[in-house]
């Protein structure tokens, strides 16, 4: 909630602790209940303050033009009726010029504020060389026709005509000749002035007439601020006691006779170009004494023409007013700032459209490729490999990383061992080294170190064939012999190959997660920086708004700390207008980056400090308070 929302709101608070001292008979006229509809049109609360200017104006509307005539004392029911009618009229009245002070607060605020805006776009262009040469580009149109118009002016070319035909019975080349002489007459000062002052320059001397056009602005709508905050409806009703009688009614009746004239006044007064910046006061306060209705009114239907009146025509009239100022000294409007990038963009879109068109083919190309490279990095790099890590996890068959196939080992170890003991069987003295068949516990015994890997029996036989390996080959066992040593090397070889695949089995998940990992880092990096650039923005208008706000608070204090205190000790209405503007601009910077207790606090410190009663010495100190504590968010 703004600053002039928080008076409105604490205005009508007080309005509504206004009780009717008469009492209202069972039933009611249309006209009755039409002014009580009225008047709860115009209640605030906590989500609405200000109602719009068009629903304050039927609300006036519901107010006879032409006031009645009251009932005799002796018709009680309809003198009640009246009475009652008129305390709803006047109750109405009081909520409407509440409704208006706060729309009349609020416009010259917000005009204050654009106008501080515009100086302080002036002072970023007065800062930079490159700033006003961009300027200079910007208003080189208006700079080309300002010169035609002053030479066209100067020239005087109806002078010059009637001259010519005045003297019409004089020689041609005379009347060119004065024709020549007139012209150099009109750019001889242009040509002067530039060649003493350079084109920086002249941007620059201009730049700043505007800037004093803008700051005597800004000190009439300071002035107007405080003014109508000093002496309207925030300071009058600030401690008035919750009365429910007729004198405090009739208070109010003259406190809004005064107010309503005190905004007219202002209003004229804060675009009046030609009143003395330091006699704003006075000239207010000679509009204001010598208006009737200032001193006293008893009918509200004057106050009413007023107030529409007020809403139609004097505050429209002071918008115009202000806008008028503000293009004629104010930040070039968009047309003048972008006019060159919109002229090249226009004369180069055609180009740039056909190159456009003529590689759309190789444009939407290049855009698939892009888009499948992506999907396929992310199915690819992240997807499939997360799978298999949560299949490593769950111990899923499927997931399972194998050298071997199931059951291969035991195959092979198996087929050796019948071989190995066929191999002994047929040669029992390479196994036992004698001549006779093989018990089954010796059977037995060599299954068991086949197992283990032990092929002695084939080995001795080999050994013997080798002697003679020709008649061995032909008529021995050396190539059964051969054979088997094979298969043996096999299952030493499906031996390793098992110790292997079972270290990678103990190692899967490892596997997995470095799988994994080149994905995640890819992408984990791609989005980190996209935001840290989004941060990184949001961090610059942060700290953007943190410095806007530490320089607010350095002016409100330099406003206080240089102000000098009226014979009550209290700010002048000029020091206070600005104090209000540079508030109410902080309490806009801090609502973005406070959080919303904070700003509350904040809120009710800001309210204490733009109190004119609180005197210099303890507004000085209130500031002091907002800067230590909420420096947090001010650095």
């Amino acid at each position: 909630m703004s600053f002039v929302h928080d008076v409105v709101h604490r205005i009508d608070a007080q309005l509504d602790h206004l009780q009717l001292v008469t009492a209202v008979a069972d039933s009611v006229s249309p006209q009755t209940l039409a002014l009580q509809a009225a008047i709860r049109g115009l209640t605030t609360s906590d989500s609405r303050s200000l109602v719009r200017r068009g629903q304050v104006l039927s609300c006036l509307e519901s107010i006879p033009q032409v006031s009645e005539e009251h009932s005799t004392p002796s018709e009680d029911q309809a003198y009640v009726e009246e009475a009652y009618r008129s305390d709803l009229e006047w109750l109405l009245i009081f909520k409407a010029t509440a409704q208006i002070y706060g729309h009349v607060l609020k416009t010259i605020l917000d005009q204050a504020i654009d106008i501080s805006n515009d100086i302080e776009y002036w002072d970023q262009t007065l800062n930079s060389r490159t700033s006003c040469a961009l300027y200079g580009v910007q208003i080189l149109p208006l700079h080309v026709w300002d010169i035609w118009e002053q030479a066209s002016c100067s020239l005087n070319i109806r002078h010059i005509g009637q001259s010519l035909r005045n003297g019409a019975t004089q020689p041609l080349r005379d009347r060119w000749t004065e024709f020549y002489r007139l012209a150099r007459e009109a750019v001889s000062e242009r040509n002067l002035q530039k060649q003493i002052l350079g084109p920086i320059t002249r941007l620059r001397r201009g730049i700043r007439l505007k800037q004093s056009a803008l700051k005597k602005a800004r000190l009439r709508n300071a002035n107007a601020l405080g003014v109508l905050l000093g002496e309207g409806l925030a300071k009058e009703n600030a401690h008035k006691d919750d009365e429910t009688n007729i004198e405090s009614q009739q208070q109010w009746r003259g406190s809004v006779a005064r107010n309503v004239v005190l905004m007219e006044a202002v209003l004229n007064k804060a675009v009046d170009t030609q009143t003395p910046l330091d006699n704003f006061d006075a000239s207010v306060a000679d509009q204001t004494d010598t208006d009737p209705v200032f001193d006293s009114v008893d009918e509200p239907q004057v106050l009413a023409a007023r107030l529409s009146d007020l809403l139609t025509q004097t505050l429209p009239n002071y918008v115009q007013s202000a806008k008028l100022e503000s293009h004629a000294h104010g930040k070039p409007s968009r047309l003048i700032r972008y006019w060159l990038p919109v002229t090249i963009g226009t004369l180069s879109g055609s180009t740039i459209l056909r190159i456009l068109f003529n590689r759309r083919a190789d444009l939407l190309q290049w855009v698939r490729d892009l888009g499948h490279t992506v999907i396929d990095f992310w199915q690819n790099w992240v997807v499939e490999p997360l799978r298999h890590v949560i299949q490593t996890i769950r111990h899923d068959e499927a997931g399972e990383v194998s050298l071997l196939s199931k059951r291969s080992l035991q195959g092979d170890q198996e087929s050796l061992e019948r071989m190995v003991v066929d191999f002994a069987i047929d040669n029992p003295f390479s196994a036992t080294g004698r001549n006779k068949p093989l018990t089954t516990a010796e059977v037995n015994e060599i299954r068991t170190r086949v197992r283990e890997g032990d092929v002695t029996p084939v080995l001795k036989a080999y050994e013997q064939d080798l002697a003679s390996p020709f008649m061995s080959a032909v008529r021995g066992n050396l190539v059964r012999a051969l054979l088997i040593q094979i298969q043996k090397t096999k299952v030493d070889i499906d031996v390793a190959m098992g110790g292997i695949d079972s270290l990678l089995k103990s190692q899967e998940l490892v596997f997995g997660v470095a799988g994994l990992t080149p994905g995640i880092l890819a992408t984990y990096f791609t989005l980190q920086y996209f935001l840290s650039t989004l941060s990184k923005k949001r961090y610059l208008r942060s700290s953007r708004r943190q410095g806007g706000m530490l320089r607010l608070l350095r002016n409100i204090d330099r406003i206080i700390t240089n102000a000098t205190p009226t014979e009550y000790g209290e700010l002048p209405y000029r020091d206070l207008g600005q104090l209000i503007c540079e508030v109410h601009a902080l309490r806009q910077a801090a609502h973005y980056v406070m959080p919303p207790r904070v700003f509350a606090d904040l809120a009710v410190d800001t309210d204490q400090l733009c109190d004119v009663r609180m005197g210099v010495a303890r507004q000085v100190t209130i500031a002091k308070r907002i800067r230590w504590g909420y420096a947090y968010y001010f650095s």
